[in-house]
């Protein structure tokens, strides 16, 4: 369960995050320290199936364009130390980011960030973290839920987010900012346990 830290901004907002234990994740979202624990088997099934599927065409380049970094959970700090957010999943464009940063601060605005849902977390992904994701101004985002099997992706036009595409079940998603493959949907829940 998502859990929202009342603490005002403060200079020592990081140090109590840094200083979390390692089962839990914690984001500084407009002054509020929120945290959440690991992530349960559907949501890391299909967010490492996600990543692995763009992985070889983007990151590495093979059987695709390359020119992108597609990274698991990064730390992005839109402002150092104060707007700290962290994604399932996050791309560059490695034009607009050539090399990773030497520590674990993300200083660049992603082109595309992905969140996959969770029962626990799909009300702060969709109410407090889309917004932010917006004011800053990354270009796509997607949402995925695992135990609904569905994927929406959104664009930023003129500072809000329009669907560009909804995608369930079995399709085959070809979509910004991924044109240039098809993605098989059925493969990020196809092997999740039926509870």
């Amino acid at each position: 369960m998502s859990a929202v830290m009342k603490t005002p901004a403060s200079p020592d907002l990081y140090a109590q995050l840094e200083a979390l234990p390692e089962n839990l994740t914690g984001e500084i979202i407009d002054g509020r320290l929120y945290t959440q624990p690991r992530p349960a088997g559907p949501h890391t099934g299909a967010g490492s199936g996600l990543g692995g599927e763009l992985y070889g065409p983007y990151h590495r380049g093979r059987g695709g364009p390359g020119g992108w970094w597609i990274l698991d959970e990064p730390e992005i700090h839109f402002i150092r130390d104060t707007e700290v957010l962290v994604p399932d999943l996050a791309g560059w464009r490695r034009e607009r980011m050539p090399r990773l940063p030497r520590d674990h601060r993300f200083e660049v605005v992603p082109d595309w960030v992905c969140e996959i849902l969770s029962p626990s977390t799909a009300r702060t992904d969709r109410v407090v973290k889309m917004p932010v994701y917006a004011r800053f101004g990354v270009p796509y985002l997607w949402l995925v839920d695992p135990l609904v099997h569905t994927l929406e992706a959104f664009a930023l036009r003129d500072g809000c987010w329009t669907v560009i595409g909804l995608f369930q079940e079995q399709d085959a998603v070809t979509v910004e900012p991924f044109v240039e493959i098809a993605l098989e949907l059925g493969g990020l829940w196809a092997d999740l346990e039926e509870s």
